[in-house]
């Protein structure tokens, strides 16, 4: 993402100066959103061990992960540092799990969503500034634009089931008891195979293609209301 607009020869330095402050700003808000979802969910089921170490909150220094949010910044798809949950708070302990650990990609899609209402409705307008090449408008809209793609990439991401992604806390969450001592046994090797896919050709194309078709569903729902 970063080196697709460090490349492109149309741009000016101030034009991709602006651009990637855009998209520092939506990799922050991105993860703090994924993060904070996980934390109000566990916090709406009695578990109070997010609040209490300060991660109800959209201040991103609380949330991030380094390499995770670099991931994010020029691949458009990364994670964040977990949210601590303590599942003994949970009524159902399982339940609880598998809830908490998809309010995080399910916030992503929500906000995403929203992102894309944004750029349909700016779409259209067109009112330009002379002194950097972005007028108001169009820089909302370049907002909106990689927010959608951000989100949809950070929900469908950490829906993978490999640790510590969110995915391999749903599995984990469901799996017999015999397999998930089998399944926790390789955790350790989790971020390895992540560094692995993040450096396949086709998991790129497979998440991108994910990402675009969930962009289309929701251009098809917004035209409904939305000409």
């Amino acid at each position: 993402m970063l080196f697709s607009v460090l490349g492109d020869a149309s741009m000016n330095f101030g034009q991709k100066l602006l651009t990637i402050l855009v998209l520092v700003f939506c990799v922050l808000l991105s993860l703090s959103v994924h993060e904070l979802g996980h934390g109000l969910a566990a916090y709406a089921m009695g578990d109070y061990t997010a609040k209490s170490s300060g991660r109800l909150s959209l201040n991103p220094l609380h949330h991030l992960d380094p390499i995770g949010a670099i991931c994010l910044f020029l691949f458009g798809f990364g994670w964040a540092k977990p949210v601590p949950v303590n599942p003994y708070n949970f009524k159902n302990q399982k339940g609880g799990m598998v809830l908490t650990s998809l309010a995080g990609p399910f916030t992503n899609f929500i906000l995403a969503f929203i992102a894309q209402i944004g750029v349909a409705a700016l779409g259209s307008i067109t009112f330009r500034s002379a002194n950097i090449g972005y007028d108001i408008a169009s820089v909302f809209y370049m907002i909106c634009s990689y927010m959608v793609i951000m989100n949809l990439g950070l929900a469908i991401f950490n829906l993978i089931p490999v640790p510590p992604l969110d995915g391999s806390k749903v599995l984990s969450s469901v799996l017999p008891t015999d397999l998930y001592f089998k399944y926790m046994q390789y955790e350790q090797f989790g971020f390895i195979l992540l560094i692995l896919l993040i450096n396949l050709p086709f998991f790129s194309r497979l998440l991108n293609m994910c990402v675009y078709g969930i962009m289309g569903f929701y251009s098809q729902i917004i035209s409904l209301f939305i000409h």
